[in-house]
């Protein structure tokens, strides 16, 4: 638990991190004001808005990781923040898996907060008009939550992994716009269907490919993805150098 807290305490002090919160509720809250004042409401009204608005996730499962392999400055003689860390928890395993769950928290604080934000949006400019909070759609909202706090997990694997934010944040990013490249993919290839962010995308969206998969078995594929991943990163963190 302190290691839990120590990481809680760093991701708040981290501008990145701010960044993030930022983004994760201002793009989403506002491409949710553009189509309620300008579009027709439909299946995905609220959902289609974060599944572009993950990217503040992204950015905060990246930054937690990323933030450890900056230099601390020349009074440090250019050494890496991951020195000064592992000093104060030098079990690797430890480490790793506070950062997980700090992230695991944050994300989903950020995500429960996005939600009500944009539907709150929603009902206010739509009014009657708005899509019914009804079962299916707070099921819907869940799936949308877990989505954004395994899409974070997927960007501190793939930080961990390359030792550099910069990588995964632009690959990751880029493929969280509006037509994202594994959608495109998977209409030529249907194998794609079953990449991770397409297929957790079935947990909240109508989105619909050659491949039919249900939201609970997407929601799955996602997690097994995320889960080889993260188990990858830790084998290769705790036995490389730091």
């Amino acid at each position: 638990m302190r290691a839990l807290r120590a990481e809680l305490s760093k991701l708040a002090t981290l501008p990145f991190v701010w960044l993030a919160f930022a983004a994760g509720l201002i793009v989403p809250t506002g491409i949710a004001v553009i189509t309620s004042l300008t579009g027709t409401p439909g299946p995905d009204t609220g959902f289609s808005e974060l599944a572009v608005g993950v990217l503040g996730a992204i950015i905060l499962g990246v930054a937690a990781i990323g933030s450890e392999y900056t230099t601390e400055g020349e009074e440090s003689a250019g050494s890496r923040q991951i020195t000064t860390t592992l000093t104060a928890i030098p079990s690797r395993t430890q480490l790793l898996l506070a950062k997980t769950a700090a992230v695991i928290v944050a994300t989903a604080l950020l995500a429960v907060v996005a939600i009500a934000a944009v539907f709150g949006t929603i009902h206010l400019l739509l009014g009657t008009d708005a899509p019914a909070l009804d079962g299916q759609a707070l099921a819907r909202m869940g799936g949308a939550a877990t989505y954004w706090v395994l899409m974070a997990l997927l960007g501190l694997g793939l930080t961990v992994l390359t030792r550099n934010g910069i990588i995964p944040m632009a690959i990751l990013v880029a493929n969280s716009s509006a037509v994202t490249v594994t959608y495109l993919l998977a209409q030529s290839f249907p194998a794609a269907s079953y990449l991770p962010d397409l297929a957790g995308m079935r947990m909240f969206t109508t989105v619909r490919t050659s491949v039919e998969i249900a939201p609970l078995t997407g929601g799955l594929i996602m997690a097994a993805w995320v889960t080889v991943l993260l188990l990858a990163a830790g084998t290769v963190f705790t036995r490389r150098d730091a």
